[in-house]
């Protein structure tokens, strides 16, 4: 009997092939100059991708108040120029991270479109009774109720909201030079400014990631990101 094994896999040299340099992601090609109107064309491309299925999983990247973090998937459930919105047990982890540390951050990745998107915000809990009506909406879908009838209340269960301060848009790049557009929330004078829904007050700014190997004695090396 052979105990050998699968061969060991190269990590270092796993590499996908992505887009043609020719196919890079430039302002000119941005449909909107605030991210809520960007975001929505690259969702629904996304949505019209057979190979995505579920264009809205979102890694949501949480912390407590001293700064432990922690990360999970959760889904999409609305968004608009107020921000992005997700339901959730009150009494999880993240919402107890959420309520003493109200910041997260949100991460989309499509695969197939070689396309990712990052959010940064404040959070806050929606208002009960939008909570309420997802909750309605959700049991009519699975008919969920009692024997007798009777519908299911509400469990402490509910939405959050992330207001984004950053918002930035990647597509990957063959060359490893990654192709990034971010959009960050700026204030009159021009500053961060973390709060607010303006959909005006937003500063675009363009970068290229470039992955360098970082060279040490051990060969189980990373590759390091650096701008």
């Amino acid at each position: 009997m052979d105990h050998s094994g699968p061969p060991e896999v190269n990590v270092e040299q796993m590499r996908h092939p992505y887009k043609d340099k020719r196919q890079a992601f430039t302002e000119d090609q941005l449909v909107a100059r605030e991210p809520f109107g960007q975001f929505r064309d690259w969702f629904n491309q996304a949505c019209a991708t057979p190979a995505i299925l579920e264009p809205n999983a979102m890694c949501l990247s949480t912390a407590t108040a001293d700064g432990r973090p922690s990360a999970r998937f959760v889904l999409l459930k609305g968004f608009g120029h107020d921000g992005f919105r997700f339901f959730t047990n009150y009494e999880s982890r993240k919402a107890a991270e959420l309520d003493s540390n109200p910041r997260a951050a949100l991460t989309f990745y499509w695969e197939a479109l070689n396309r990712s998107v990052r959010v940064e915000g404040s959070v806050s809990r929606l208002p009960e009774d939008v909570s309420e009506q997802c909750w309605s909406s959700a049991r009519r879908s699975w008919r969920g109720g009692h024997a007798d009838g009777s519908p299911v209340p509400r469990p402490n269960w509910g939405g959050y909201i992330v207001r984004p301060h950053t918002v930035e848009f990647w597509q990957g790049q063959s060359n490893r030079v990654h192709d990034r557009i971010r959009f960050r929330r700026v204030d009159e004078n021009g500053e961060s400014a973390e709060n607010g829904e303006s959909e005006e007050n937003w500063e675009q700014q363009r970068g290229r990631l470039r992955l360098y190997r970082h060279r040490s004695g051990d060969p189980g090396h990373q590759l390091t990101p650096r701008l």
